[in-house]
């Protein structure tokens, strides 16, 4: 069985997805949320070619995307260098509960440390949070 990934279906009535954002808008978000490449922090690497070849447009298209996103709606973080993509809101939207433990790898392999405080500041449930910043402080104790 494959992995599986909810989404909160309240996106449909928060007003910014549903009343500023164009229908590109939302396709593009709902992707980045739900895509196979996603992983169960929120934080997951993706390259804009990939990005573009499954959203069926062209590699520019995702890159204006990318630029609205990050400069503009201020959801998400793209590192160029490291292809690594930060959705903000993520636990607004498709946090799982499930077995917290079992994210432990999924941060492991993060290269751009900096997009773990930028998810986990969005984050409500206090359990779930405090992963991300015991990671954070694990990882500033081993530099």
């Amino acid at each position: 069985m494959g992995n599986r990934r909810g989404i909160n279906i309240e996106i449909w009535d928060d007003p910014f997805f549903s009343k500023q954002m164009s229908i590109e808008d939302r396709t593009f978000y709902l992707y980045l949320l739900t895509n196979r490449h996603t992983t169960g922090i929120g934080i997951y690497q993706i390259a804009r070619k990939l990005m573009a070849f499954e959203l069926g447009v062209s590699r520019e298209s995702v890159q204006a995307l990318i630029d609205r996103f990050a400069l503009e709606y201020k959801l998400i973080r793209f590192n160029p260098e490291t292809g690594e993509i930060a959705i903000k809101d993520w636990g607004k939207w498709s946090l799982l509960e499930g077995r917290k433990r079992d994210r432990i790898p999924e941060f492991r392999k993060i290269k751009d440390h900096s997009l773990i405080p930028y998810v986990s500041a969005s984050i409500v449930n206090p359990k779930i949070r405090s992963l991300y910043d015991s990671f954070c402080k694990e990882e500033q104790g081993m530099s």
